[in-house]
């Protein structure tokens, strides 16, 4: 441990001017064990400084280096652990504590004991010993303590230092006479008790012959004394002097400790002068509105764009003033205070001039507004707001401000826009409507051409104006306009009424450029509609500084299946809401302004219905183009959603068509006395789906009518069937293939993908009831002949061979004979030629089927005459009975007769 306390002065300590008084080798407690030292240091300059060094050896491992170093003034506690037992822990309080293990309990006693000696001498009993042994903090332990290795002998429990070093280092002079003295005695190595011995004497003698000098001397060292007396009398008047300098010197520090105490006071005076100044300026820069602003807060003109500009100035610079964050303790001054109440007041005087203004803007709109409606009455479009919206945009960031500063006028200033332009707008709107329905039905607002319409037009007026009277019934649902439009139909259909009737009116009385008229007006009225509520919304979101990018809460909705979809319709509850966003609001002013659009435009669509049923194709294809473009701008608009509710409404509308007409099939009834031929509901099916195509031609979604078409054919096909069930007139064959042969012909023509399963459908029923038809029409002109080898046919069947037939007396050559002599060539023909007629008789002209079924009989019937003959050839094998018509002579009859007819 010496050498290592050696080695660590020399390297470490030494360079930095400091003394190495106890050493300890320690680890952390409850790590792994990486030895290294703690070391007690004082510095050999004044004023003195004592430390506690961490020194690690380097990982190398030649050298020492200073790890982490503690003054031992923050060294507040030392805690040994256990005063009594042995015990090598110990811990150290500085800025934390830290815990060690000191390699012995001895060096770890002999530390404490320094840290005590070094705390009574420099620190004035700072530091507390915890757990320490009484005796270790009385006296010093009896091992054998080891002093600085700097020689001094000085203890630092006393006032002197008195622990000497047991090993002191030899000086190079020291080392070089002991190497010449040495070298001088030749066994000084091989016997160094013999070298001592000689050095022991050589000593003696050096000690007597001092002692004799000594003796000599004392005459001089009289002198030395006398002289040291002198000294010392000198010593006390210098002590003298340098006394009564300390008194001139303490009444200087007297005088100087009152300058800078002044000097202080001064220092501080100015401080504070300096912050009141800042503080001042900072009231002055931030709560001083100027003249001009105040000026044009109270009179500033309202009504010129430079006027507005200047009280939009005036007003931000107020808010500005109003908003300032004040520091602490300025809302205790007095003249704050005052210029707050000033603010307030400007401000309440400038809302309520603002707000007043603005609804006489208002009031003053809607008048000038109404002016404008005469030239629109007989037009159809609505009036353009745009130039009253870019006058009001000049007010935005005043209401921005009122926002901000008096959300309660700034709420009544909103309600009265509502009110005001809702009333506006209703005229305009119910204006617009009206002249979209005068020209749907073609006469004057007056109605003096009622006199001259025809029957069923007149009619249709009648209902417009009771649809007019109960239009306000018609909101929130469509139940009763369902109920009414049942009742119109039900007293207007026939039973033979067609799908273009639909409960209406009949197909005779429209035509296609009746439907191309209402198609235009209809997309006119959405064409107009969509612009004039974007722009108001718009203008609200501007206006009235709202967002519109927050979702829609709050809101109950009703779903209904749509095009594959569903379609929902939000309506809005009686329950009052909380406006839990700026959209909601938006929405909220949307639909009090434009209150009676969705009302109109169901007047408009049940209008439209009731003149023609095939107008709800029209609008479903439009309305849901108006809806699909909406909700790509914005899903969740006033003007997506009222759209939607209406699209919900025509999809109604034309499921009801659809429904009526098929509830129209199940009620159809044919005549008894003449043939049917082609059925109305068929013929009216393919004008229908023929209509449709071009009306979904470029539709953005057809899935309403794809099901629409599958329901109709269905209906269609099990129509068919019950109407050739209950024929009497027409054979069922007959009517089955004539009408699914048109279905199939339909279908082929239009090629519609979604009935592609249901025109196969059609031409299988058409091929096999043409086949039966055909059948069971040629077992009449050749019945004898027939029934007989029907009997031949049994016989085989029942086990007779075919050689032997012609030995059963009934089917004998000579039976054979006579039957064929019944049915010579002149009375084929004949019977052809009926057979033909009857089969004119019974199909109809418009489908032009005569001559298939005319050939498909003519193959058939070469089919039964080989078949005759075959059975001829293997049941009467060399009888040489024949025929008497060649399959020749029945071409020749059967086209003798197609051409003579």
């Amino acid at each position: 441990m010496t050498a290592i306390k050696h080695a660590l002065q020399r390297d470490i300590f030494t360079p930095n001017d400091e003394r190495l008084l106890s050493i300890v080798n320690v680890c952390k407690a409850g790590k792994k064990k990486r030895n290294c030292f703690l070391c007690a240091t004082v510095t050999t300059e004044r004023p003195v400084q004592v430390n506690v060094v961490k020194v690690k050896k380097s990982d190398k491992g030649d050298f020492y280096k200073r790890q982490t170093a503690w003054a031992l003034r923050d060294l507040a506690v030392v805690d040994a652990k256990d005063a009594v037992k042995d015990n090598p822990e110990f811990d150290l309080h500085f800025d934390k504590v830290y815990k060690w293990v000191a390699s012995s309990t001895v060096e770890k006693n002999t530390f404490i004991s320094c840290i005590w000696k070094l705390n009574q001498r420099y620190l004035r009993k700072k530091i507390d010993f915890i757990n320490v042994s009484s005796q270790l903090l009385e006296e010093l332990p009896k091992v054998a303590e080891e002093s600085v290795p700097s020689g001094e002998n000085q203890s630092v429990a006393g006032g002197d230092e008195e622990a000497v070093d047991e090993y002191q280092e030899l000086n190079a002079r020291e080392e070089q006479d002991i190497e010449i003295m040495m070298e001088g005695c030749e066994y000084a190595i091989s016997n160094a008790e013999a070298f001592a011995e000689k050095l022991s004497r050589e000593l003696q003698v050096l000690d007597g012959a001092n002692i004799q000098s000594i003796m000599a001397s004392e005459k001089q060292v009289n002198i030395l004394m006398k002289l040291l007396d002198e000294a010392l009398k000198e010593v006390d008047q210098i002590e003298l002097k340098l006394s009564s300098y300390e008194e001139m010197l303490q009444s200087v520090k007297e005088q100087m400790d009152q300058i800078s105490e002044s000097n202080h006071l001064i220092h501080l005076s100015n401080t504070n002068n300096v912050k009141l100044l800042s503080e001042i300026e900072f009231l002055v820069n931030h709560m001083d509105l100027a003249k001009g602003h105040i000026k044009a807060l109270q009179e500033g003109d309202l009504t010129s764009s430079r006027g507005i500009e200047a009280c939009t100035n005036a007003a931000d610079a107020l808010l500005q003033c109003m908003n300032v964050a004040l520091r602490p303790g300025h809302d205790m001054l007095h003249a704050v205070k005052q210029q707050q109440q000033r603010f307030s007041d400007l401000r309440e005087q400038f809302a309520r001039r603002l707000a007043s203004h603005l609804n006489s803007v208002f009031v003053q709109q809607g008048h000038d507004q109404s002016s404008t409606l005469a030239q629109h009455s007989v037009e159809l479009t609505l009036p353009n707001h745009h130039p009253f919206h870019r006058d009001l945009l000049r007010y935005a960031k005043l209401m921005e401000w009122l926002k901000n500063t008096d959300y309660g006028k700034y709420e009544g200033l909103t309600k009265n826009y509502m009110d005001y332009l809702s009333r506006l707008y209703e005229r305009e709107i119910k204006d617009f409507f009206e002249v979209a329905k005068i020209k749907m039905t073609g006469t004057t607002r007056e109605g003096k051409k009622f006199a001259t319409l025809p029957r069923k037009e007149s009619a249709v007026k009648q209902e417009t104006e009771s649809l007019h009277g109960s239009s306000g019934k018609l909101t929130g649902s469509t139940s009763s306009l369902n109920k009414l439009s049942v009742q119109s139909s039900g007293n207007r259909r026939s039973q033979s009424s067609s799908l273009l009737d639909m409960g209406n009116m009949s197909a005779s009385d429209l035509d296609v450029a009746d439907r191309t008229k209402f198609d235009k007006i209809f997309e006119q009225v959405l064409s107009e509609l969509e612009p004039l509520c974007l722009a108001e919304q718009d203008f609200i979101s501007k206006f009235f500084k709202l967002q519109q990018h927050q979702s829609i809460s709050g809101t109950a909705s009703e779903v209904e299946e749509m095009d594959g979809g569903a379609l929902v319709r939000s309506y809005t509850s009686g329950v009052p809401q909380t406006i839990s966003s700026e959209k909601d609001m938006i929405r909220q002013m949307m639909t009090k302004i434009f209150r009676c659009i969705e009302p109109e435009l169901n007047n408009l669509i049940a209008l439209g219905d009731k003149i023609d049923s095939f107008n709800s194709l029209y609008m479903l294809v439009k309305m849901s183009h108006h809806v699909w473009t909406a909700q790509n701008v914005d899903p969740a608009s006033f003007l997506s959603t009222t759209l939607g509710n209406v699209l919900v409404t025509v999809k109604r509308n034309f499921d009801k068509c659809i429904s009526n007409q098929m509830k129209q099939m199940d009620e159809v009834k044919i005549s008894k006395k003449s043939k049917v031929g082609i059925l109305p509901f068929v013929a009216e099916f393919e004008e229908f789906a023929a209509l449709a195509e071009s009306i979904f031609k470029n539709a953005e979604r057809r899935g309403d009518l794809d099901k629409a078409y599958i329901k109709l054919i269905r209906a269609v096909f099990v129509s068919v069937e019950k109407v050739a069930n209950e024929s009497q007139k027409t054979p069922r064959d007959v009517v089955m293939m004539e009408n699914f042969h048109h279905i199939f012909a339909t279908l082929s023509r239009l090629k519609i993908s979604c009935l592609e399963a249901e025109k196969k459908e059609a031409k299988q029923k058409y091929t096999d009831h043409l086949q039966s038809y055909v059948i069971y029409s040629l077992g009449q002109p050749l019945e004898k002949l027939n029934h007989f080898f029907e009997g031949v046919e049994a016989r085989v069947a029942q086990g007779v061979r075919e050689e032997e037939v012609s030995y059963q007396l009934a089917f004998n050559k000579q039976e054979l004979r006579k039957v064929i002599k019944e049915y010579p060539g002149k009375e084929v023909k004949k019977g052809l030629d009926n057979l033909y007629k009857k089969v004119d008789k019974h199909l109809c002209e418009e489908e032009n089927l005569l001559q298939v079924v005319w050939h498909s009989m003519q193959d058939e019937f070469i089919r039964q005459y080989k078949h005759f003959e075959g059975l001829i050839a293997r049941c009467y094998p060399g009888s040489g009975i024949t025929m008497e018509f060649t399959i020749q002579d029945i071409l020749d009859y059967c086209s003798s007769i197609a051409q003579s007819h």
